[in-house]
């Protein structure tokens, strides 16, 4: 009888052997990827939010109305000539300062001389055959009626001799007003017309812009109040002055009414300037205030996001004045509190944050970049 052979229990247990060193295998695989997922930042909850933030803190405020106007000067005139001619000589130039009176163009003038010296003789003719009818008259030599007629004519000679001097007057062009010449459209040797302006003169020792205010602001806007300018042409630069009149009527078609601000002449401005104005109308001296960066955009629903516990909380606030880079809170937060300035569109109410220049924030090149391009 021949007996089983061995072989087919050998291969049971060769592939039992094999089946646990497997599965030994995969236990420990799984608690290297579990290691490995523990080690791996990526797999991690969310990270916090770098933000920046500033202090609520307390200084003066002010209510202001701002508006944009060009400088105008004071009094402007035109030149012009009144009467034609030649012009002989140009006195003056552009950029000149001059007076009122002061002569500026003299033009050929030979004409109207010659007719003033003929209505001079004109004129003493007629005064002396007046003076000897008078004489007569009183001697009832004369009737009353030819005296009377060469009474008429003497009137009129001196009426003709007055103008004709006048006219050899208008020969010298002279300033209407005091001021610096603008412009100059004439040179020696021109002819020039009757009423043709020839030169632009301006008063520019006090400037003035001239505001179109809202309705509104009628009962805020008064005469007297500071003012302060600056303009595009000179950055940095800033410029003070005084509201000096109010229209104390409002235009029915625009719905806005006249601020004229005055401002003392300077070296820098110059009529022609395009200005920025603001008018302080009240001011707090104590004011609770916040960086206007911080408020969230919604003119509706002011608000800002407070750090608390390193968590971002949206906190609705109620408002006051704003006063340049400053926004009034009237209600809200406290001072001292930290509200954020830079990275609020990453924020939600209860967001993690990670505040920018503490301690344990982060010092690689990309978390500051980060804030700056969610400002």
């Amino acid at each position: 009888m021949r007996q089983t052979p061995l072989r087919p229990m050998s291969a049971v247990f060769a592939s039992l052997l094999v089946t646990g060193v497997l599965a030994l295998s995969a236990c420990k695989g799984g608690q290297g990827e579990a290691a490995a997922d523990a080690k791996d930042p990526k797999k991690k909850g969310p990270e916090a939010v770098p933000v920046e933030v500033a202090q609520a803190s307390r200084r003066a405020v002010a209510a202001s109305y701002t508006g944009t106007a060009p400088l105008e000067p004071r009094a402007e005139a035109q030149v012009i000539a009144k009467v034609s001619g030649v012009a002989l000589q140009v006195l003056v130039e552009e950029g000149q300062y001059v007076k009122a009176g002061q002569v500026l163009v003299r033009l050929d003038s030979a004409r109207s001389a010659l007719v003033a010296a003929q209505s001079a003789a004109q004129l003493r003719k007629l005064e002396a055959n007046y003076a000897r009818s008078r004489q007569m008259a009183e001697q009832n030599l004369i009737s009353a009626n030819d005296n009377d007629q060469l009474r008429y004519d003497l009137e009129n000679a001196r009426a003709a001799n007055k103008a004709a001097n006048l006219e050899l007057q208008y020969a010298n062009v002279t300033a209407p007003i005091s001021g610096v010449i603008a412009s100059r459209s004439i040179k020696a040797g021109n002819f020039v017309q009757i009423n043709t302006p020839i030169m632009r003169i301006v008063d520019v020792s006090r400037l003035e812009a001239v505001l179109n205010v809202p309705e509104r602001e009628l009962a805020t806007l008064k005469a007297g109040l500071p003012v302060q300018l600056a303009v595009d042409a000179l950055p940095g630069k800033a410029f003070t002055g005084m509201v000096d009149r109010v229209a104390p009527v409002v235009d029915s078609g625009s719905g806005t009414f006249r601020v004229v601000c005055a401002f003392a002449d300077g070296e820098a401005l110059r009529p022609g300037m395009f200005g920025r104005i603001k008018i302080d109308y009240d001011q707090r001296a104590d004011a609770l205030v916040v960086p206007r960066a911080a408020l969230l955009e919604d003119e509706s629903d002011p608000a800002v996001f407070v750090v608390r516990n390193k968590k971002s909380t949206r906190v609705p606030v109620k408002l006051g004045y704003m006063d340049g880079e400053w926004a009034e809170v009237r209600s809200g937060i406290k001072q001292g509190e930290q509200v954020v300035v830079a990275g609020k569109s990453a924020l939600r109410d209860g967001t993690e944050v990670q505040v920018i220049g503490q301690p344990g924030a982060k010092s690689d090149g990309s978390t500051p970049a980060t804030a700056t391009a969610q400002r």
